[in-house]
């Protein structure tokens, strides 16, 4: 029994160029803002060019993207998740789906605005007691 399977896997170049569609900018914008004339631009939505990762940093940058969200584009750009549209159940399942730095990054903020809220409690009450 033969198997044929043939994974279609988009290149670099073709994410870019989805990105950018879908973003709906002109390659110029898109070559004035990573360094490049348009010509050169041009080259790397083909896959004529190499792309340094420079310009692959800027280019996610101006697409608000991470470079990982570029490079394994899945067809749709993410949308922002609003937080505060949330209920604090959900906003802790979103939390949890980070990777682990990113969660202590949150909860390290968490404690510290907690230990000010604590302060300014504290000074609040005793001041008034002068």
């Amino acid at each position: 029994m033969l198997f044929n399977t043939t994974f279609e896997l988009m290149s670099l170049a073709d994410n870019i160029k989805d990105i950018r569609e879908e973003k709906n900018l002109k390659q110029i914008e898109i070559a004035t803002h990573i360094g490049v004339d348009k010509s050169a631009y041009s080259k790397i939505e083909k896959g004529l060019r190499a792309l340094t990762v420079d310009e692959l940093q800027k280019m996610a940058q101006l697409f608000n993207l991470t470079t990982d969200q570029v490079i394994n584009y899945d067809g749709k750009v993410p949308q922002e998740v609003i937080l505060e549209d949330k209920t604090a159940v959900e906003q802790m399942r979103l939390i949890q789906q980070l990777d682990d730095d990113d969660k202590q990054t949150i909860f390290k903020l968490i404690d510290k605005m907690l230990t000010n809220k604590k302060f300014k409690d504290f000074f609040q009450k005793n001041v008034a007691t002068l």
